[in-house]
């Protein structure tokens, strides 16, 4: 979140230093999954797989190509069959979606995010830290985007020069697309989202998975030329 905590039930900070607001937000979050009245549904409508044994629930689901397990009552989120540490954010994110999904079939249609609700007032920060990562790094050789997508389930599809779908979550695929520099303007890129994103995922959190894959996709990159 931008500045402070607004909507907290709903809403995740995307500055690290706000270590007390992602604590409350990951708080309220597990609170809101304990209080759901039915946990199966719920797992429908997230495309969640829910296994109940007496009083132990557990809920798998993929999130950028990892499958995680979610445990109730006493909930606490894993990777699942790996021993790894989850950053908050992304536990938060993974609540979040659990929790908020309405089961809304995709739609199919792309939106840019300032066309989402609040999209506008948080434009200018998603643009330096989800858009601007990807034009500057895979700008100049947008092919190698398909290349480390595939690492997070990404698949090539036909937008600009080159485009990649990601599914984030298995209901809300996030679609990276690039332009070549030419001779009149430097790389370009932009990231798109099915219309019905707001049913799984607010804005806020919405700017944090795209800077979560655009980050993740630039520290592969390095990697990869570091190590050539």
């Amino acid at each position: 979140m931008q500045g402070n905590l607004k909507n907290t039930s709903s809403s995740l900070p995307d500055q690290k230093n706000f270590e007390l607001a992602y604590e409350l937000a990951y708080k309220l979050a597990t609170e809101r999954l304990s209080s759901l009245p039915d946990l199966e549904e719920q797992c429908r409508k997230s495309d969640s797989v829910c296994y109940i044994d007496n009083s132990s629930r557990i809920v798998v689901l993929k999130y950028l190509n990892k499958y995680y397990q979610v445990s109730l009552p006493d909930i606490s989120i894993s990777v699942q069959n790996r021993d790894e540490e989850i950053e908050l954010r992304d536990q938060i994110l993974i609540l979040h979606y659990l929790t908020r999904a309405k089961g809304t079939p995709l739609s199919n249609r792309l939106i840019a995010y300032q066309e989402l609700e609040e999209g506008a007032t948080y434009f200018p920060s998603f643009t330096q830290r989800a858009i601007k990562p990807l034009a500057d790094y895979f700008g100049p050789h947008p092919e190698r985007l398909v290349e480390f997508a595939a690492d997070l389930g990404g698949y090539k599809v036909n937008y600009g020069d080159v485009a990649v779908t990601i599914p984030a979550f298995s209901r809300v695929p996030i679609t990276l697309v690039l332009w070549k520099e030419d001779t009149e303007f430097p790389p370009n890129a932009n990231v798109l989202f099915d219309s019905t994103i707001l049913d799984y995922l607010p804005a806020e959190d919405v700017s944090v998975v795209c800077q979560t894959i655009s980050w993740r996709l630039v520290r592969s990159l390095k990697r990869r030329s570091n190590t050539s």
